[in-house]
């Protein structure tokens, strides 16, 4: 009996050993060299215009991983202007200094370099990357991102037989620079095409070329698809195929066979297709919603399902879709995108692990997104207030205990809107740890989306009208979806929870570039004050300073992009090995515990 006790003891010891073990085991870490820069020669609809690429590719190279892998991306900036990336729906736990938006970090200047270093902790799914300040993804440099499962865990589908990224987006016809002038100077011009990866509509004369997919007949497909545009919603259809939805922005859902999708702006779906039809080539069609653009319109995206042994070319009418106009339709067709309960994601256990059914919601945030003139320019609004990027990143000045002059904790009411429209920074405060409604309003005429960065929320309800407190017992709260972006129709609402349990200094926003770039966005900060790292991790080494701490000698710039690592395990010359560090954690942890053994 006496034994007991230590056997125990060393059993738990074993069982962290393992934990630990299994963690470094299933990661991994991925280095990534990008030359950012501007290519005059790519015009994917003909125009002269300047296309920002990352080591020469529109759209840009794809991240493949692994849940838990750590993602080491070394941003040379040869623009002429500076730049940051955001992830879009990758949450950076307890790391929000790579977030890569204005309020968290210094942009990266023209002629230097920086290296974003983050962990894709427990989370799977499709995603995309793009530039997140001053209207540079209107100009490119998105591209795809891969988050797949760890062996050990089961994807509640059958592994398909190849897997296609499509990042569909609308684009201007002109320089992204133009129409950022055009914007400060209230002359608004709206895209005019929609591009597949990068190319224009398939039979369209200035398309300077089409995107088309290989397939075998028989076999099965997963194509990832993110809305990467500026402005349009798109409903996304296979000539004679259908479509079965089973993720979306790292959540398994309940399947759903399709005919069309929509997918509004900043939007990931993945959806598995078949071929099973004769072989040939069939359309694939993206058009925008609330447009009455036509099928032959430039702002219908057109590329090809192309069968490996056709000899047919795609004919007859693009398949039609269903009335863009129609918010009936795809309100209801949200409202049937559910969570599976059933199936485990980044982790073994079940999703419906977690839920809503019974929480307390201990604060409410209710945003209006409107227009106003302020100085005489037309801007967009939360609450009356369109929001003023300081100089100085609000996460510095919060990590210097500094605030004052850069901005003031909940100076704007979170749940109604100022009496008069300002031009200011919006900062609120979020609960640590305490659940959180936010209701979203849409005044607009046009189709609004909203993210939040660092989480992900449970869309627990939308609709039309006003929303009221009644409002709530229509709130889907067994399954509702989890998500980071959703879209809000106008004239309707949008309700999500979530639970504030990642500190930092959070982006919420539209993702509609125009009202982004125009003032439609706040930021949440989440404070936790125990400063363990293991709640939040302190700035990185090559932490950039900027603003109010600006260094009084500006950093020297690259000369030569340096050389990648020989292999996946070896450090880089420029970054220590992370492989090598969890590995010597994982030790010192087991020789500890049994020391303490020893010792007792």
């Amino acid at each position: 009996m006496s034994s007991s006790g230590p056997q125990m003891e060393a059993v738990s010891c074993a069982i962290v050993f393992l934990v630990i073990f299994v963690t470094i085991a299933t990661s991994a870490d991925i280095y990534l060299d990008w030359h950012v820069s501007l290519n005059f020669n790519i015009n994917p609809v003909s125009a002269n215009q300047p296309v920002i690429t990352i080591n020469g590719m529109f759209p840009g190279p794809l991240i493949n991983a692994t849940t838990n892998d750590y993602i080491h991306v070394n941003v040379f900036n040869d623009l002429d202007e500076p730049l940051l990336f955001t992830w879009n729906g990758i949450q950076q736990r307890q790391n929000s200094w790579q977030d890569g938006v204005s309020g968290t970090n210094c942009p990266i200047q023209p002629g230097t370099n920086w290296t974003y270093v983050f962990e894709l902790k427990d989370q799977i799914g499709t995603f995309f990357y793009f530039p997140s300040i001053s209207f540079l993804k209107a100009g490119g440099a998105f591209g795809p991102i891969r988050v797949n499962n760890r062996p050990v865990i089961s994807v509640p589908f059958p592994k398909p037989d190849a897997e296609f990224d499509l990042l569909i987006g609308d684009w201007y016809n002109s320089s992204y620079k133009d129409i950022r002038s055009g914007l400060e100077t209230m002359h608004v011009e709206s895209p005019s095409w929609m591009l597949i990866n990068g190319k224009g509509p398939y039979m369209n004369t200035l398309s300077k070329s089409y995107e088309s997919f290989k397939v075998t007949q028989g076999k099965t497909y997963l194509l990832r698809i993110s809305n990467v545009g500026t402005a349009w919603s798109f409903n996304f259809r296979i000539q004679n195929h259908r479509m079965l939805l089973v993720e979306t922005e790292g959540s398994y859902v309940n399947q759903i066979d399709l005919n069309s999708l929509d997918i509004h702006v900043g939007q990931s779906y993945s959806v598995l297709v078949t071929a099973d039809q004769n072989a040939a080539d069939y359309y694939i069609v993206a058009s925008p919603k609330m447009s009455n653009a036509t099928l032959n319109h430039s702002l219908v995206g057109i590329a090809v399902l192309r069968y490996d042994n056709s000899t047919t070319q795609a004919n007859g009418s693009l398949p039609s879709g269903p009335d863009p106009f129609d918010l009936e339709f795809s309100i209801n067709q949200a409202k049937s995108i559910r969570w599976n309960l059933t199936a485990g994601a980044a982790r073994p256990n079940p999703q419906g692990t977690f839920n809503v059914t019974n929480v307390t919601i201990s604060q409410t945030f209710i945003l209006e997104a409107a227009t106003a003139t302020i100085d005489r320019l037309s801007r967009y609004t939360v609450n009356n207030v369109s929001y003023l990027t300081p100089d100085t990143p609000l996460k510095l000045a919060d990590h210097f205990s500094d605030e004052s002059g850069i901005y003031k904790l909940d100076a704007y009411s979170k749940n109604t809107s100022n009496v008069n429209a300002v031009h200011d920074v919006f900062v609120a405060s979020a609960l640590h740890k305490e659940w959180t409604e936010i209701v979203v309003k849409n005044t607009l005429t046009t189709i609004d989306a909203w993210h939040l960065d660092g989480y992900s929320f449970f869309v627990v309800g939308l609709g039309e009208g006003e929303w009221k407190e009644e409002s709530r017992s229509s709130y889907n709260l067994f399954d509702p979806v989890v998500r980071s972006t959703v879209q809000v129709f106008p004239g309707g609402w949008s309700a999500v929870y979530v639970y504030p349990d990642n500190p930092g200094m959070w982006n919420l926003r539209s993702q509609n570039l125009q009202s982004w770039y125009l003032g439609e966005e706040l930021y949440v900060r989440v404070y936790d004050p125990n400063p363990n790292p293991a709640k939040e991790k302190p700035p990185p080494q090559n932490l950039l300073l900027c603003g109010k701490y600006q260094p009084s000698v500006p950093p020297p710039a690259p000369s030569v992009s340096p050389p990648p690592p020989q292999s996946p395990n070896a450090p880089s010359s420029k970054a220590y090995n992370l492989d090598t560090t969890r590995s010597q954690f994982a030790m010192i942890t087991t020789v500890m515990c049994f020391l303490y053994i020893g010792l007792h």
